[in-house]
């Protein structure tokens, strides 16, 4: 019964802790220490207590069983079981520990624990497949929130099932009296999706030599930037001893921006950027290391010991979740010159106080016997210091930025080494995974000799982190059904740009259609020197530049796909304005042209039309006349031909194979008369054959909504509308086995809805996912192909480029992977918080970073004249 009363108190206690949000570290110690006394030694957690906290929360109380350590610097851990299925994101952390006995708490992520004991000595590892860091605790640091819309993603189908816990005890005089240990730490969990990442850059010279007695040398390292934008918020910086100052910038159109400069003889923690930088595709990241040889008297090399030096530069930033990347390394010069115009800043050493730089360097021992009551108001002052930071990047300051431990390894010469080979080195230096078998398999006059010494307490560090202010994007989900963040409900891919694929440098005119032909080769329609401008029509849709004659240039290209090489090009002479391509089964080119007011039928071949729809330069709405015909579907089975008409007609005509009027449905939206009715259009500009279903769906402009029908009867079978789709919808593509991709058009002034590409499920019509371009920015974005393999292709008529887009796997857990910045490697330790310094610790596996004039105005169009395209 005594058990079962110590186990509510228990209870009560965490969810008192849980519902009153965050305690200071000291109060929630003694509160601890007052609970154990009480319990009898006997540990909350033992049964792992889940309690739930409103309909999506629950909280998670993981805690050391009741342990004995019998030495100082031993590490234990233990595991627990995530107690749901489905997945969930750990948001919150709050510690239950104190610095007197812990030196250090770290909290995995993984699949399979390396043990099944209730707990084990941390040399048998933390676990046996791939683990993340979820949480870092020291020196009695508060409780970490993590930022709102930021989470560690765990369970599900990708997301670690166990949680590990090792706890490194440093000092185990407490535990004379035979004191049992119940360290741990509550986890908040939420079931609601997380939207943000955060993860870490590391800039790092591989290369540099200080020559003795040489007063300043300087370590410059920089890199383009080839991914998706990131919001930088945090920095630390790192040398050893002959480091005076580091400096980073982004480098945007050669203006140099500050995102952090800091002394590497100050405590090494991630320090808050004073006014958050975002970095965009193409910008450059550059840092400048200063040091001096001063006093040595040989060189001085890149390595892992506390005699040669390091220069790093490290970056906390968040990035969208569905384009996030953890982790991403620069360790080269690309752009040696850009330096010369450096902020003289970064030039400049920062002064340090003696008694900071013996505190950095280990002389601490005497603060063994300083008087306790000292060390609490010190404690109480930190504590006060630190109240409001709510972050959990000053808690990765702790794990990345106090260790001081001795590494030795042997010296060479980086300049005699390849970079992947030097960087591999170090890696395998700092993150040795089986300690005595690297020691006792090497030759040690030949090979890395790794030599434990002794692991120092924690440096005294005062963090000075605050949460960013600033989000550059909304945290607000949208009502089910009315926008992206219906992507949850769907697959496991997630479109992004194929950044290197070359199609960006073609030299192209207004680009109005796409198309695939047979072979999966990429047809591309644009408008040569020509261009659909306010002069192009008069009030009745006759085209005004006849004077200037066809468009001289071949007007269709045929592109290899995965590396645009060109194939074949086509329709010189022919066209005064293109806009839809389609390409039938056997693989004949429909085109429509806009200014002649016709359809098109073209052999990949033929020099001449096989056929040819409508009458030359002249509107009508009567079965032989178009005007403005914007696009062509053809059916697989029946060779029926579909056209959409278009800018100045409101409808659909379907003709027989050989280019017979066979009916038409649709008519012209009564904007008086508010949200159209099925069957109107204003400006039916994009077709697509859904023959899965017998249905052709239409993009209806200017109505900003898909509208579906029956091949053979017209009839009208759904809509597909959205919010985010804002009031225009431009193109509509389908692939086989139900997936609907289509493109918008940019906000109307004081709208928000961005200009994006879909992925969309056809049956349900939910949003699966929603894509953006890296590389230069949707301005028009007028046509959309998509493959069987979900490779998208993106037609521009105003920024005149072509995109392409290939289906990635979407990211697994959220947050910040410190599991592969420490357990990647073949040499890692896996007590992953291992007896290494902090001085050769610095490093991980170098990753390659990789970044219609047609009157489509941004102004509304007059209701009774749709702006072009």
């Amino acid at each position: 019964m005594a058990g079962l009363v110590s186990n509510l108190l228990i209870l009560f206690l965490v969810f008192q802790n849980i519902c009153l949000g965050f305690r200071s570290p000291l109060s929630v110690f003694k509160r601890y220490k007052e609970t154990t006394r009480l319990l009898s030694n006997e540990c909350p957690g033992s049964d792992r207590p889940v309690i739930s906290i409103g309909l999506s929360d629950f909280a998670l109380d993981i805690r050391m069983r009741g342990v004995t350590p019998k030495q100082s610097d031993t590490y234990f851990c233990m595991s627990v079981p995530l107690p749901v299925d489905d997945e969930a994101y750990v948001v919150d952390f709050k510690p239950h520990a104190s610095m007197d006995t812990v030196h250090h708490m770290l909290l995995f992520g993984c699949n399979e624990p390396s043990s099944t004991e209730n707990y084990w000595d941390c040399d048998k590892g933390t676990c046996k497949d791939k683990s993340n860091i979820l949480y870092a605790w020291a020196r009695n640091a508060p409780p970490t929130r993590l930022p709102k819309g930021v989470g560690f993603r765990v369970g599900g189908e990708t997301g670690g099932r166990y949680f590990v816990l090792q706890v490194h005890y440093g000092d185990v005089s407490a535990f004379r009296d035979k004191h049992k240990d119940c360290s741990g730490v509550t986890l908040h969990l939420t079931h609601q999706k997380q939207p943000l990442i955060a993860g870490m850059y590391l800039m790092m010279s591989v290369n540099t030599v200080i020559p003795p007695g040489e007063k300043v040398v300087d370590a410059d390292i920089a890199c383009h930037y080839k991914r998706f934008p990131m919001h930088l918020f945090a920095y630390r910086v790192h040398t050893h001893r002959l480091g005076k100052v580091v400096s980073g910038y982004r480098v945007r159109n050669g203006q140099w921006t500050l995102i952090g400069r800091q002394s590497p003889q100050l405590p090494q923690a991630f320090y808050p950027v004073e006014h958050p930088v975002d970095v965009s595709y193409d910008d450059i990241l550059a840092a400048r290391c200063v040091f001096s040889g001063e006093g040595r008297t040989t060189e001085t090399h890149i390595g892992g010991t506390a005699n040669d030096e390091m220069c790093n530069f490290y970056i906390m930033y968040y990035m969208e979740a569905q384009h996030a990347v953890s982790y991403m390394t620069c360790t080269q010069n690309a752009n040696p010159e850009m330096f010369r115009n450096i902020p003289q800043e970064a030039n400049i050493p920062i002064p340090v106080k003696s008694d900071m730089l013996k505190m950095m360097h280990g002389h601490h021992e005497e603060t063994k016997d300083t008087d306790k009551s000292s060390l609490l108001q010190q404690a109480k002052k930190e504590e006060e210091e630190i109240l409001d930071q709510g972050d959990f990047y000053s808690l990765l300051s702790k794990l990345l930025g106090e260790r001081e431990d001795v590494v030795r390894v042997h010296k060479h010469n980086p300049t005699e080494k390849a970079e992947s080979d030097l960087v591999a080195e170090i890696a395998n230096v700092v993150q040795k995974k089986d300690l005595a078998r690297e020691i006792t398999s090497h030759d040690e006059g030949d090979n890395t000799i790794l030599v434990r010494d002794r692991i120092h307490k924690f440096h005294k560090l005062k963090s000075t982190l605050r949460p960013p202010d600033h989000r550059h994007f909304s945290l607000q989900q949208p009502k089910h059904g009315e926008g992206s963040w219906e992507k949850e409900h769907a697959g496991d891919f997630h479109i992004e740009e194929a950044v290197e694929w070359p199609g960006l440098d073609l030299k192209l005119g207004q680009v109005s259609g796409l198309a695939l032909d047979p072979e999966n080769n990429l047809v591309i329609f644009h408008r040569g020197d020509h261009v659909w401008d306010e002069n192009s029509f008069d009030s009745k849709f006759v085209y005004q530049q006849r004077g200037l004659g066809p468009i001289e240039q071949n007007t269709i290209i045929v592109l290899n796909p995965s590396n645009a090489k060109l194939l074949h090009s086509m329709g010189k002479s022919l066209f005064y304005l293109p806009h839809g391509l389609s390409i039938d089964k056997n693989g004949n080119y429909w085109a429509t042209d806009v200014a002649l007011h016709q359809v098109f039928k073209l052999g990949a071949n033929n020099k001449e039309p096989l056929l040819i729809l409508g009458v030359a330069l002249q509107p009508g709405s009567d079965k032989n006349h178009f005007c403005q015909p914007t696009d062509v579907a053809v059916d697989p089975i029946t060779g029926s031909i579909y056209v959409s008409d278009g800018y100045c007609n409101s409808r659909i005509i379907q003709f027989s194979p050989n280019g017979l009027y066979v009916m038409q449905w649709g008519e012209g939206t009564e904007t008086s008369l508010g949200r159209a009715r099925p069957g109107q259009f204003r400006v039916p500009h994009s077709l697509a054959m859904i023959p899965d279903f017998s249905q052709l769906c239409v993009a209806d402009r200017e109505n900003g909504r898909i509208q579906c029908f029956r091949l053979e009867t017209g009839e009208f079978m759904k809509e597909i509308k959205h919010k985010s789709f804002g009031r225009e919808l431009f193109a509509v593509s389908y692939v086989p086995g139900g997936f609907l991709f289509a493109v918008n058009g940019m906000p109307y002034p004081g709208e928000a809805e961005p200009v994006q590409g879909f992925v969309m499920n056809f049956s349900t019509g939910e949003i699966i996912d929603t894509f953006i371009p890296v590389r230069k920015s949707f301005e028009m974005p007028h046509d959309v192909v998509a493959s069987a393999d979900k490779t998208v292709f993106i037609g521009d008529v105003h920024a005149r480029a072509v995109w392409k887009f290939a289906p990635t796997e979407r990211k697994g857990s959220g947050g910040l992977n410190l599991g592969n910045f420490f357990a990647s490697h073949k040499g890692y330790s896996r007590k992953g918080f291992d007896r290494l310094s902090t001085e050769g610790s610095d490093q991980e596996k170098d990753e390659d970073d990789g970044t219609d004039s047609e009157e489509e105005c941004s102004a509304p169009p007059p209701p009774s004249a749709p702006s072009s395209s």
